[in-house]
């Protein structure tokens, strides 16, 4: 009688704290037999959580950086819960934002492989808690847009100027992944739909002691994030939500 497979589980680190690691996580690490490691991932997650005995392998994922190519990762997702491993593959942050969790699923899917999603705290919602700021509001923001600033080879460069003419409409926060290396470029779109005075912030290393930010406005976002020497991985929010942050930040000046 042929073995069944074990459940292959895609979990979520978090943002960077590893005492942001939810519990059903932490018992997830503890329990793999291999570990596919993004570069994200806080190392004192692994150091802590994981068996000595485990394999772990670092499969690198970082803006602007060498990383390893995504059909490498599903490989491996396989060749290991093929062979009886337990795995889990660990990301940075939450898998289902930006995290290619669909498209890890759709090859363990088609292999007949099991698996379970963990729930990690995303970029958005960390660097929203640093700046001590809702994403929403019930004066200011109806909703949330979350979207990514990384163009890949199959795919366009986001449409800014409609996204931001939808956000402007239907008052809600923009949140944009990936976007430091674009700023110039998403800057410019979006000011043909939105003021050049809608406040904007940049957060790097959100929930890490390394953590700075930066407030701004939309038309002196790229400005900030030069003066200000921000760097990846960092959230760009851009919204009304800011607006008390906007007015301080100019009383300080």
């Amino acid at each position: 009688m042929t073995k069944p497979l074990e459940t292959v589980y895609l979990v979520g680190a978090g943002c960077g704290a590893p005492d942001l690691l939810t519990l059903r996580a932490a018992r997830a690490i503890t329990q793999a037999s291999v570990l596919l490691v993004d570069d994200l991932v806080n190392e004192e997650i692994v150091a802590e959580h994981a068996s000595p005995t485990a394999t772990i392998i670092h499969v690198g994922k970082r803006g602007g950086q060498a990383s390893t190519p995504q059909a490498d990762i599903e490989r491996l997702l396989l060749q290991h819960a093929l062979a009886g491993e337990r795995v889990v593959r660990l990301k940075g942050g939450e898998p289902l934002i930006f995290g290619r969790a669909g498209e890890e699923i759709a090859a363990l899917q088609a292999a007949g492989i099991p698996f379970e999603l963990v729930n990690g705290i995303s970029a958005a919602q960390a660097a929203a808690a640093d700046l001590g700021l809702s994403l929403t509001h019930r004066q200011h923001a109806r909703g949330v847009v979350l979207v990514t600033g990384h163009a890949s080879p199959e795919n366009q460069a986001p449409k800014w100027a409609v996204i931001g003419q939808a956000a402007h409409t239907a008052q809600l926060t923009l949140v944009i992944y990936m976007g430091m290396t674009r700023a110039q470029n998403l800057q410019g779109e979006l000011l043909k739909v939105l003021p050049a005075d809608t406040p904007a912030a940049i957060v790097q290393n959100a929930s890490l002691p390394t953590q700075r930010h930066a407030i701004s406005t939309l038309g002196t976002l790229a400005q900030t994030i030069a003066e200000e020497e921000l760097q990846s991985p960092s959230v760009i929010i851009i919204g009304q939500v800011l607006d008390g942050l906007a007015e301080l930040a100019a009383q300080a000046q």
